[in-house]
């Protein structure tokens, strides 16, 4: 079997997670997706106090374990990914069997940041979104899905997530094969890309 990766990165709260639910809707069973935040490190590997925790920064993902999940999934057998607790910062101690599937969605703000991750890509998107709806997505999400407070979100937002964002993120941008937009919504662009994954999978 070929398989076909996909990295689909941008800001917090830019729409990736909608660009790969509308790929994994087009081609059902055909599409497994990974998010970089599994890979979260527990908050008891971080030498300082969890509110003090910097969850944006590079150093804050086990990405090595990523990139050896993949490598197996590409040679077709299964892995036991981890699963993360937003509202503990833990990982739990359950695990959750993947099987291989012809295209591979990985999803996160830093995964082009990685040279080696970055390399194992087919197909690298950024969803680029404007920093104002950016915020504002992310506020609701972490007050509605993860038992957040307002303030504990716009501190976070402004000690971490803003400024890793700008020395991180950003700028591999320029380093993605497609720029998509406006969010996860831009219908032109995702037709595109589906056309591009339809193409792999007619001539594989």
């Amino acid at each position: 079997m070929s398989y076909f990766l996909i990295g689909v990165a941008g800001g917090t709260a830019s729409g990736k997670t909608t660009l790969a639910r509308i790929l994994k809707e087009s081609f059902a069973d055909k599409v497994i997706i990974l998010k970089h935040d599994y890979y979260y490190h527990d908050k008891s590997h971080f030498d300082v106090p969890e509110e003090k925790i910097n969850f944006d920064h590079p150093e804050s993902f086990e990405t090595e374990l990523l990139i050896q999940h993949l490598l197996k999934l590409k040679s077709g057998k299964s892995i036991a990914r981890p699963v993360y607790s937003y509202r503990t910062n833990e990982r739990l101690m359950q695990v959750k069997r993947v099987e291989p599937a012809p295209i591979i969605i990985v999803e996160g703000i830093l995964i082009f940041h990685y040279f080696k991750l970055r390399d194992l890509f087919d197909l690298k998107i950024y969803v680029d979104t404007d920093a104002d709806i950016r915020l504002l997505r992310r506020i609701s999400r972490d007050i509605q899905e993860r038992g957040r407070t307002f303030e504990s979100v716009r501190e976070q937002y402004l000690k971490t997530v803003k400024p890793m964002h700008q020395k991180f993120v950003e700028p591999t941008k320029y380093l993605s094969d497609i720029i998509i937009p406006n969010g996860g919504l831009n219908e032109i662009a995702n037709d595109l890309i589906i056309r591009k994954i339809k193409a792999h999978l007619f001539n594989n």
